[in-house]
């Protein structure tokens, strides 16, 4: 007798379920890629128990021939393609013709469908794999899909199932992925005969708003590119208002939601350094490639795919999204300080900059103090905010659209800068926007060579030998940098010339923090893979420390350089720099007009 026999198709089916239909979730999944793909603006979705007693999935699409009904819930049988040339570009959710028969194996199933210009609608139904026969029905348009007792065949696998209210969450997440994607369609939801959610046909922004919040796009920035053959567009967080949870990451590839780790990585890029620590990114992005250059025929579960062209991809995710995170200042929606008091925010429109509204000083590592210089003249000063040493009795402050963060007011404990603007106040923490600033800088700076200042007189200063040999050996790198640096001995350096915009800079400090980096990591990879953390160590020594005292010129020139500097929003370790105080905000504190 032969030890190997063929499996009989309620088997295979039972087995192949186990990969496409693993919770009800999973089944409501592909219940709802088939209306869409059947061509319906309309669906309605009821649920009992979490799916596990009842899952009906009702449309308005093209339905199916009578003829249709039994192949439509055997296995491999599907509408969607012919060929196998028809896998190289997939343009249906759908495609493997075993969803149907999979859920019918394990459920009782009834599918009643009406296909258009026909007179009758029919009904078949199958009971844990068993087919019946074609039965006339009572239907308007489209299919009707009932799932009863989901695995109640199947009861090793039904204990697996968690509770009630779980295997909701799970449907629930699957609908809110569906109906994202598929703005244009109008959604009717219940769960235990209450609508959760009730969509009209619209666009991205209202479908967002109505999913994920008003507030998610809100607090997101636009993105819009394009490129032949290929658009990204959607909204990212602004990294001031991301949280450590990953439950508002949505990403779909022409209409479908993917877990894609080229992609996840190309937007972990472009947070990078505006992310603060275990924060993390949050937005909702819809990629359109061609379907040829994207292979979506790799797990039975379709959210899994391949490109052909990984690498442009990546460059191009990242790219998109970190010009939509790179706002300056003055095109940056505020964070308001209220949001942190529990009062309602009111935000700073996202003005842009007048094209003459920068200040033309000199730049940081030219002056010959640690003051930031200014291109407005000091009686412009001295007419709105007096002699420096004589008390300010409320000057009139212009309102001008140019300077969106205002003019300074006054300094806080040597830590903040308070300035006055159109809609109220701003606090600024003048060492994280500094250290952004001069980041920025030194980012543009590297692509031709970091300039170098020499210094009057040579600092030295004790090091190790490791620290010694370092500087020997990557003399090169180190002027790559900006830094010329010279033994004077086994144990001794002397610091001859630093970085140009950081020449006020403690110049052995920072010499001691980059030598540590590049013993650390490598010359080569100094320039390269921890380009970015070398620099941002660089910046943060040399920004302007706390409790430096600054003149008013000094912090106007600061919120000038911030409303041109990309990314001025936050500082190179994701923490935020400055925060809107609205006079509403201000109102609503004081509790005025009530």
């Amino acid at each position: 007798m032969s030890a190997i026999h063929a499996l009989p198709d309620q088997l295979i089916n039972q087995i192949a379920a186990g990969e496409v239909v693993e919770r009800p979730a999973a089944a409501l999944k592909e219940l709802l890629e088939n209306s869409i793909d059947a061509g319906a603006s309309e669906i309605d979705i009821a649920l009992a128990r979490g799916g596990v007693k009842l899952i009906r999935v009702a449309d308005n699409g093209g339905g199916i021939e009578r003829e249709d009904l039994q192949l439509a819930v055997a296995r491999h049988a599907t509408s969607k393609l012919s060929t196998a040339n028809d896998l190289e570009a997939i343009a249906t959710l759908g495609f493997r013709g075993e969803a149907l028969a999979s859920i019918a194996s394990v459920s009782r199933v009834s599918l009643s469908s009406r296909a258009r210009d026909q007179p009758h609608a029919w009904r078949i139904e199958v009971d844990a794999g068993e087919v019946g026969i074609p039965q006339p029905a009572a239907l308007s348009s489209g299919t009707t899909v009932t799932v009863n007792e989901l695995f109640f065949n199947t009861p090793a696998r039904r204990k697996f199932l968690r509770t009630d209210a779980t295997e909701y969450g799970h449907c629930e997440e699957t609908f809110r992925r569906i109906a994202l994607a598929q703005s244009d369609v109008a959604f009717t939801f219940q769960h235990n005969g209450s609508v959760r959610f009730r969509l009209l046909a619209q666009g991205r922004r209202a479908r967002v708003d109505a999913l994920l919040g008003i507030e998610f796009a809100a607090q997101a920035a636009h993105v819009d590119e394009h490129v032949p053959g290929l658009s990204l567009a959607g909204w990212v967080v602004r990294p001031a208002h991301a949280t450590t949870a990953r439950d508002a990451q949505y990403l779909f590839v022409n209409g479908r939601f993917v877990r894609d780790r080229v992609l996840a990585h190309a937007l972990r890029e472009a947070y990078r350094d505006v992310l603060h620590h275990d924060r993390q990114p949050a937005y909702a992005l819809w990629l359109t490639i061609e379907p040829r250059q994207v292979d979506v025929n790799v797990h039975p579960t379709k959210t899994e795919v391949r490109f052909r062209d990984s690498g442009a991809l990546h460059q191009f995710v990242r790219r998109a999204v970190e010009k939509a995170l790179a706002a300056t200042a003055a095109e940056q929606p505020a964070v308001s300080a209220a949001e942190k008091l529990g009062v309602a925010a009111a935000r700073v429109p996202p003005w842009a900059p007048h094209p003459g509204s920068r200040s033309d000083f000199a730049p940081l590592a030219q002056q010959t103090s640690m003051a930031l210089a200014t291109g407005e003249p000091s009686p412009f000063y001295a007419r709105l905010f007096g002699d420096r040493d004589a008390p300010v009795a409320g000057p009139d402050l212009p309102n001008d659209d140019d300077h969106p963060l205002g003019f300074a007011l006054a300094q806080l404990h040597g830590i903040f800068v308070l300035a006055q603007n159109r809609d109220g106040v701003v606090l600024v923490d003048m060492h994280a926007a500094h250290e952004r600033i001069l980041y920025e800088r030194l980012k543009s700076a590297l692509n031709g060579g970091v300039p170098m200042q020499p210094l009057l007189v040579p600092a030295t200063f004790a090091a190790d030998p490791l620290d010694v040999a370092t500087a020997d050996e990557n003399a090169d790198i180190l002027g790559e940098l900006g830094f010329s640096l010279s033994v004077l001995g086994p144990s001794t350096l002397a610091v001859r010339g630093v970085p140009a915009p950081l020449a006020e800079a403690d110049s052995v400090a920072l010499a001691r923090a980059v030598l540590a980096d590049v013993r650390e990591y490598g010359g080569s990879q100094v320039l390269t893979a921890q380009r970015d953390e070398l620099l941002s160590t660089m910046a943060c020594h040399g920004a302007v420390r706390a409790h430096r005292s600054l003149t008013v010129p000094e912090m106007n020139a600061l919120l000038r350089e911030m409303e041109a500097t990309e990314r001025a929003g936050q500082c190179n370790h994701g923490r935020p720099t400055w925060y809107q105080l609205s006079l509403a905000d201000l109102d609503r504190l004081f509790m005025r007009g009530r």
